[in-house]
């Protein structure tokens, strides 16, 4: 039983992490309809930001947030600006963003390669390396303060979604886009701002993933596969079904990596991905769309 609540604290710690990196991408798909594959991607640029401003300026990888953040909004407006904006409206809209981030992911990893070769990396705070001891049980402390770190940001994202005007049309937009612009929504702005959005929490995610794991530009092929798990679980485009989702398979590869081993945790969210498809494709929060 003690070994069962240790594993179970561990995997929650990371249920949260993993909740904030998901919750930019369900926005996006929310919103814009974009299945972003990028979306990893972008968490590893972030972590190098994270971690360049730790080694070069001494600058803690929780206050780098306050740098990546910025950083990614406005590359997420740009982003949109150029690429995305140009193909709202096309018949095959949804086909041709899995093929335009898939070749943003490569050409950010190729960028990425180049600058920095392909080696680990790891930013490496005191706190890093500590935990908290309760009793028998230890809480790892860089765990928990991404955790409380990542607490806050979706908390912030709630209270923006239901207290302001604009969260308030970005929850249209979610709902019904077409019915939103009727009603006066300006959607190619709320678009925009809900990708700067995204990829701001990207940047969040990724500065907490620079201490959390190693990280290296291809690295983030990996984390496509447990990123589109988890919003698939949860459901696309909910924001509640991606917390959830996150906490549920954050436990599950807790519990397979104290049963089998390490290697074995990748297969916890590859198998969930394939019976919620063939299950239940709209996952726990999604709607069935019908046609």
């Amino acid at each position: 039983m003690t070994d069962f609540m240790q594993v179970l604290i561990l995997g929650l710690l990371l249920g949260g992490v993993y909740a904030l990196m998901a919750s930019g991408l369900t926005l996006l798909f929310g919103v814009m309809r974009v299945v972003n594959l990028a979306h990893a991607a972008f968490m590893i640029l972030a972590a190098y930001i994270a971690f360049f401003a730790f080694e070069l300026l001494g600058v803690d990888p929780l206050l780098s947030i306050l740098i990546a953040m910025p950083i990614m909004f406005v590359l997420g407006i740009v982003i949109y600006a150029l690429l995305f904006r140009r193909i709202e409206g096309t018949p095959r809209y949804v086909e041709m963003t899995v093929l335009l981030t898939f070749g943003l992911a490569l050409v950010v990893e190729g960028m990425l390669t180049f600058f920095f070769t392909g080696i680990f990396r790891s930013t490496g705070p005191s706190y890093a390396r500590q935990s908290f001891f309760f009793g028998e049980f230890f809480v790892p402390k860089g765990q928990l303060l991404a955790l409380g770190v990542s607490i806050a940001l979706l908390s912030a994202l709630w209270a923006f979604l239901t207290f302001t005007k604009p969260g308030t049309a970005v929850r249209a937009t979610m709902q019904n886009r077409t019915a939103a612009e009727i009603v006066g929504v300006n959607v190619r702005r709320i678009s925009a701002m809900s990708f700067g959005i995204g990829m701001a929490l990207a940047g969040a995610a990724g500065s907490l993933l620079s201490f959390l794991f190693p990280f290296f530009p291809s690295r983030h092929w990996q984390w496509v596969a447990i990123l589109l798990s988890l919003i698939v679980l949860g459901g696309m485009g909910s924001l509640k079904g991606a917390v959830i989702g996150a906490l549920i398979l954050a436990v599950a590869s807790a519990l397979m990596t104290h049963r089998f081993g390490p290697s074995w945790s990748p297969i916890t969210f590859y198998v969930a991905l394939f019976l919620v498809l063939m299950v239940r494709p709209q996952g726990l929060f999604g709607k069935v769309v019908r046609i």
